[in-house]
């Protein structure tokens, strides 16, 4: 190999190295701060017997018990985006601006609902229980979902698989608050939470 040869190549692998960054790097630099990103859960404080662990793939499950995992920071405004996977069966859902981090309800939190069989659909999955309905309610059973979740002052947005599923709905009873995994029922599991301060 000449040296001119040697020189593109160097310069073609170094621009590639610059280019590429690990999934959470680019993350952070943009903005979003991993609260969950395949590798522990220490973000989390866990509250209730659910058995949350980590599985093959770097992903979150239960699959037993009830409970939550509370993240250990507060939050007001911000834009969340989490990947779930969960069972025709499960009761999940993931909770924003919880005032009591040691008893995670929708009375004490905004819960953006992850239930395809809920008795009253108008507030299954896709919802915000008691604040926003869903009309038709779109099904999350056995597939990978995205969620993104917008929280401003009293303003709140959510999308489902780039599906607008509430939109602009208003309330202002819990101005901040932890952010909860919930676990119900069947199996529920999470690849992927990341958050950014707006």
């Amino acid at each position: 190999m000449n040296r001119r040869t040697a020189l593109k190549c160097g310069l073609v692998l170094g621009g590639s190295a610059v280019l590429w960054r690990p999934q959470d790097v680019w993350a952070q630099s943009a903005g979003w701060t991993a609260l969950f990103d395949g590798s522990h859960a220490n973000n989390w404080d866990p509250i209730g017997n659910a058995n949350w662990r980590l599985v093959e793939g770097g992903v979150l499950q239960a699959d037993i018990g009830t409970g939550f995992l509370v993240s250990k920071n507060d939050y007001a405004d911000f834009q969340l985006r989490a990947e779930f996977w969960v069972d025709a069966t499960a009761n999940s859902g993931i909770f924003i601006r919880c005032t009591d981090p040691k008893a995670v309800t929708a009375a004490n939190a905004y819960e953006v609902n992850i239930f395809d069989t809920r008795p009253d659909p108008t507030f299954g999955t896709g919802a915000i229980v008691n604040v926003a309905k869903v009309s038709p309610m779109p099904k999350a059973a056995n597939q990978w979902n995205t969620y993104d979740i917008t929280a401003k002052g009293s303003e709140f947005t959510v999308v489902l698989n780039g599906i607008k599923t509430v939109d602009a709905a208003k309330d202002s009873q819990h101005p901040k608050g932890r952010i909860a995994l919930q676990y119900g029922a069947g199996i529920v599991k999470f690849r992927k939470v990341e958050i950014r301060t707006l």
